[in-house]
């Protein structure tokens, strides 16, 4: 067929060009027209007939032949205009969809292994290669070569991008592009609602457009954990729990009922209830199958989640990571993601943790040192001897902050650990043995008691694991990390520094103000530092059974003192899973964290993500009047300002039995070395000391009280829902039915006005400047996940809707509606605009008039007046929470470009996935040092023939300004996604091609 194609073109007045097996064609020709769209209708059918033999979630997800042809290649005939007159991206350079898959050039390498069972199963051999070059790969690198040989058929996978994987050490430093297909993709709720209604509004789409709209369905397994919606309105009493999820289930019955059609109306998707525990530790107890077994063949568990905390499964030996909710949409449909082959730091780990040094402090001090190394964009690699002395829970707390210390993957490899946790969390025998079998097989096991062939690494670090102290993070920023011994020191000089991630600027005179109230009918005083939210929360460390239990220890001695939680204190516990509460249960320790007020309050992210409820109202009218910076402790992994609680300034992170000890203290202006937390009941003073365990005591309870069994009826238990979740209606089919008067669902406009043929590239000419930011502006601040203010112009919407103030919820819970996020967009209260002069809130100048008005007022002024708009921001714009509403928000409120010193990864490849353009000033510049003002307006324009990722762009102002920048697209693929206006138009246009 091939060789007929390129007869044909010889024999015709064509133009003609071969290159991987493409073929393009000109002519004018009737036939040769109808020629063109049988081949390419051949092609898609045949493709779409193997994309659909894929299983349910359980079956462990599709192999690669579902997506190759057993075929030689055949040539697909595109037809276009003359070559002078097409860019370089109608000539089809970016990989868009006109290929035909052949079969993988890789069969040789297929053996076969006998299961535990007697049955037989095929994998990809990597020592088979018989190349040197593998060896010396890092493990999460040989994973990336796995998936590349399995899927290689020349279409979406080449062997040059296998070369490439495989000369790693010498590629790796030229910013190589590859293609990776992860096994499967992992959703909560908060990002998963956005992307359940972007696949509703696509198929409404396609269905416009001409295509099946069936086609916009899951090709992979993705599994989504409703952990998000869960809040603490009831804490310290007996049944909070039941309250809560009652309260749960009333404001976001809409969004559940959502989300319970999608399980039904697509394929290859199992949505998780509410009150069944937080994605990552479901995940890592239940979900990760760490090696697939399906169809007959093996291979490695891999997956994305649109968390930024999927890291978390990286513990596990999992390869697995955050990504915008618009990338995991199009790995859902099929799309490989593109990546520039990263960078590994070797990390070695030597030693073991001192006693009653828990995984907290250790992880603490990674992040700090791995911010100081610098590891934005890379893998980390964690081995050597003292890896060994981690259990997976504690390498998990580790792996799951990998967004903190700002790595790609913080990844630990499979050893005799993992596969003890497996036994251990009810994974069948057979399992656990076929998981080892097979790792050894392909070379991704890792056993310490054999020689270790030596790897290479990009960059090295060294932890001697016995070097780690008790510590804590803050007061605003996660990598803050405060020796415990150093805390008291440390906070008064947070008190006197000018405001910033340390600093509060509090006179001397006024730092030992005391704010007299009555609470609960008793007199209490409140003081700078003090406590008035203590958390046991967060995927980080609620599935690790050794500081879980060591907080219920913590509490147990305390209370036999007569020492307790004074009751001002938000305490709360709100455990990842069942699992949990049954070994706090069984070991009795429950009932002395109750005691102490960490009632169970909920299974699901609480405080971590904002959703910490109202504290009493006398405590916030204390605190606002008397301009107190009190404090938050909890067990989390973000505690950036205006995040936990919007009257809690100082937030820090710590182990839960931290947590507990600060509560009890009431107050993070503590010296526990020297201080005491106070008097116990025969009036003598307790301190941290006298009621801290030592990591024997703890292991020992452990060992006692965390049985497989918990773990398996648990999971047992959840896959059959719960009355409230099951006696949920649906109503519609393949499409859904969206009510227009919806305020929680809400048909999005991005696919509504679009057409089949892609935009291009495009210019910025005349933009004003929306906002003018400075360093470390967060998804946090971009698009706020916690309460709507009363005064924001979402609540506005919300009334005008007839909504009640009560029935606000969080903007995480209404990120299915377009409307309201659009509105929540710049919307956090704590955000600063250098417009402002200094001013905090969500406010802007609308530059033409000079009037200051909320951010999305002035963007709907712009839009009126046809003005487009840009960002100006510092270093780390976008950093925290994977959030896709953070670049969706911004397009919708007409941004085209944000011109920033660094971007975090996640939200970069968000504002890409949205069309907008992401530029950086150049190594030591900014907007400050070129003179600019933001009161300018810019013009960006962007080449039409040669743009490449990467290059230079000039940006030139009103006034005469001129400056360079970088441009960020960082592949051939992003700029393709670009030219379509987004990835998912991209992809919608690929599937209505096929379709």
């Amino acid at each position: 067929m091939q060789a007929l194609c390129a007869q044909t073109a010889k024999a015709l007045p064509l133009f003609v060009s071969s290159s991987n097996n493409q073929f393009r064609l000109r002519s004018a020709s009737p036939v040769l027209r109808s020629v063109a769209d049988s081949l390419r209708a051949f092609r898609s059918s045949f493709l779409s007939s193997k994309a659909d033999q894929g299983s349910r979630w359980f079956e462990a997800g599709l192999h690669s032949k579902a997506f190759s042809s057993p075929l030689p290649a055949i040539c697909s005939a595109t037809l276009v205009q003359s070559p002078e007159k097409i860019s370089k991206f109608e000539r089809g350079d970016y990989r868009f969809a006109s290929t035909m898959a052949t079969e993988n050039p890789y069969q040789h390498l297929l053996k076969e292994l006998k299961k535990p069972d007697g049955k037989v199963s095929k994998y990809y051999s990597l020592p088979d290669l018989k190349d040197p070059r593998i060896d010396k790969l890092p493990v999460s690198i040989r994973i990336l070569l796995e998936s590349a040989i399995r899927n290689c058929d020349n279409f979406q996978v080449n062997k040059k991008d296998v070369e490439n994987i495989i000369d790693w050490e010498k590629t790796c430093p030229q910013q190589v592009e590859i293609p990776f297909k992860p096994a499967r993709v992992i959703l909560q709720d908060f990002t998963g609602v956005p992307a359940v209604v972007d696949l509703a509004a696509m198929r409404d789409a396609m269905k416009r457009l001409g295509g099946d709209p069936k086609k916009i369905n899951p090709q992979v397994p993705v599994d989504l954990v409703i952990d998000h919606s869960v809040q603490v309105d009831a804490a310290r009493t007996a049944n909070a729990l039941d309250i809560n999820m009652q309260l749960e289930f009333e404001r976001n019955r809409e969004r559940f009922a959502f989300l319970k059609w999608g399980a039904k109306a697509f394929d290859n998707m199992l949505v998780v209830p509410p009150g069944s525990g937080i994605v990552h530790q479901v995940n890592l107890e239940y979900l990760a199958r760490v090696v697939f077994d399906k169809d007959g063949f093996l291979y490695p568990d891999s997956l994305v989640g649109t968390d930024s905390h999927t890291t978390m499964i990286d513990g596990l030996g999992v390869a697995g990571w955050g990504v915008g909710g618009i990338e995991a949409e199009a790995v859902m449909l099929g799309q490989p993601m593109s990546m520039v082959l990263p960078q590994v730091v070797g990390y070695k780990l030597t030693g073991s943790l001192q006693t009653g040094v828990t995984a907290t402090d250790l992880v603490l001090t990674v992040t700090q040192n791995l911010r100081k190394h610098g590891v934005v964009g890379k893998f980390v690699e964690f081995y050597g001897e003292g890896v060994q002395h981690l259990t997976i829970a504690d390498r998990a707390t580790i792996a799951n902050m990998s967004p903190e210390y700002g790595a790609t993957m913080g990844f630990f490899p499979v050893d005799k650990q993992t596969l003890n946790y497996l036994a251990t969390t009810g994974r069948d025998k057979e399992r656990v043995q076929l998981v080892e079998k097979y790792l050894r097989a392909v070379g991704l096991f890792i056993d310490y008691n054999e020689p270790q062939t030596e790897k290479v690494y990009s960059s090295n670090l060294e932890l001697d694991l016995s070097s780690v102290v008790p510590c804590i993070s803050g007061p605003k920023r996660p990598h803050d990390r405060v020796a415990l011994t150093d805390m008291k020191d440390d906070w008064h000089s947070c008190l006197d520094n000018k405001v910033g991630f340390k600093g509060f600027a509090i006179p001397k005179e006024a730092q030992d103000k005391v704010a007299k109230l009555s609470y609960n009918g008793q007199d209490t005083e409140l003081r700078h530092g003090d406590l008035v939210i203590a958390a046991i929360t967060s995927c980080t460390n609620t599935s690790n059974p050794m500081v879980m239990l060591g907080a219920g220890l913590v509490a147990k001695k305390a209370a036999e003192k007569g020492l307790f939680v004074a009751p001002h204190i938000k305490t709360s516990l709100a455990p990842g899973s069942g699992v949990v509460t049954q070994y706090l249960q069984t070991s009795g320790l429950n009932q002395y964290l109750d005691k102490q007020g960490f009632s169970l309050v909920g299974y699901g992210c609480t405080t971590c993500i904002g959703n910490s409820g109202d504290i009493a109202e006398e405590l916030g009218k204390a605190i606002t009047d008397n301009d107190l910076v009190v404090s938050a402790v909890l067990s989390g992994n973000r505690n950036f300002e205006g995040r936990v609680h919007p009257l809690t300034r100082a937030n820090y992170l710590a182990s839960p039995p931290l947590v507990v000890a600060y509560a009890l203290a009431g107050t993070v202006d503590i010296d526990f070395a020297s201080e005491p937390l106070g008097k116990g009941s025969d009036g003598q003073d307790v301190f941290l000391r006298d009621i801290w365990p030592s990591s024997t005591e703890i292991a020992e309870v452990v060992e006692k009280n965390v049985l497989p069994e918990f773990f398996t009826s648990t999971y047992q238990s959840i896959t059959k829902g719960n009355q409230q979740w099951n006696s949920l209606e649906i109503t519609g089919g393949d499409l859904y039915d969206w009510d227009p008067n919806s305020t929680y669902v809400h048909n999005p406009p991005f696919f509504q006005t679009m057409d089949k043929n892609p935009p291009g590239y495009h210019d910025v000419k005349g933009a004003n400047v929306l906002c003018y930011f400075g360093d470390s502006i967060t998804t946090d601040h971009i698009s706020p996940a916690g309460n709507i203010h009363k005064d924001s112009a979402a609540a506005k919407f919300l009334t005008s809707k007839g909504v009640e103030r009560k029935d606000f919820n969080s903007y995480g819970s209404r990120r299915g509606n377009d409307e309201i996020m659009a509105r929540g967009t710049f919307a956090n209260i704590r955000i600063v605009n250098k417009f402002l002069g200094g001013e905090v809130g969500p406010k802007t100048m609308h530059v033409p008039s000079g009037d200051k008005m909320l951010i999305y007022d002035a963007a709907m002024r712009y839009q009126s007046e046809g003005t487009p708009t840009i960002i100006l921001a510092g270093a780390e714009y976008g950093s925290g929470s994977s959030r896709d509403w953070a670049a969706k928000g911004p397009y919708l409120q007409g941004v085209k470009a944000v011109i920033a010193k660094s971007f975090e990864r996640i939200h970069r490849s968000n504002l890409v996935g949205m069309g907008i353009i992401p530029l950086c000033f150049k190594a030591g510049q900014d907007a400050e040092s070129l003179g600019l003002t933001g009161k300018e307006k810019y013009d960006i324009q962007l080449p039409k023939e040669d743009i490449k990722p990467g290059m230079d762009v000039v940006v030139k102002t009103d006034d005469g300004k001129e400056f360079t920048t970088t441009l960020r697209f960082d592949t051939q693929v992003e700029l393709t996604y670009f030219a379509h206006g987004g990835i998912l138009h991209y992809v919608l246009r690929n599937l209505l091609s096929k379709s």
